[in-house]
């Protein structure tokens, strides 16, 4: 290829060398008596352009082209099935989360009712429990109430028969103040 491209390169400056277009000063594209060697310069050095492109540069263009296009449908199925795979990982994560979520509903609902059922349970003990300790303490409170009473009975005995000695200057009947203490205590209870 080289010997050509020389071998080119000496001919084509033998010709400018020996054009009379040069000898008389103008443009040499322009004069009528090298229109054709020109022509065939034309025709040989874009052939040789031609060829050379033809059969080197663009294949190799076209062999990167083709290897950049295979690498980029290659890599954009790769995204595509990556973003399949992170898809359905995503997916299985919102399950698992719903899943979880869930779970923690129903054992916090457990607790709840858990708590709720021991808290009746002791409710129920300790309304059990009060009630008794209600029942003991009236009974006591009747007790003292009657033991009272028993204890007023006597001392209003006395004072009403101080009161009517006192009043009347003789002293009344056991009996009689008795009975009409009772009737009193009947009366206001």
């Amino acid at each position: 290829m080289r010997i050509v491209n020389s071998t080119i390169v000496k001919s084509f400056a033998a010709t400018l060398i020996a054009s009379p277009a040069l000898a008389s000063g103008g443009l040499p594209q322009l004069h009528t008596a090298t229109f054709s060697s020109q022509l065939i310069w034309l025709a040989l050095t874009f052939g040789i352009l031609y060829a050379l492109m033809a059969k080197i540069a663009l294949p190799k263009i076209g062999n990167v082209l083709e290897e950049r296009q295979i690498k980029i449908d290659d890599n954009l199925a790769k995204a595509e099935e990556l973003k399949s795979q992170a898809d359905a990982a995503s997916e299985a994560h919102q399950r698992s989360l719903s899943d979880a979520r869930a779970e923690a509903q129903d054992a916090i609902r457990t607790v709840k009712n858990e708590a709720n059922a021991e808290a009746a349970q002791r409710q129920s003990t300790l309304n059990a429990d009060l009630q008794g300790k209600i029942i003991a303490t009236e009974q006591v409170i009747f007790k003292a109430r009657d033991a009272a009473l028993s204890g007023i009975t006597i001392i209003a005995t006395d004072v009403a028969a101080s009161a009517v000695k006192k009043l009347i200057g003789e002293i009344p009947d056991a009996a009689t103040v008795n009975a009409a203490i009772e009737a009193a205590l009947k009366d206001r209870s």
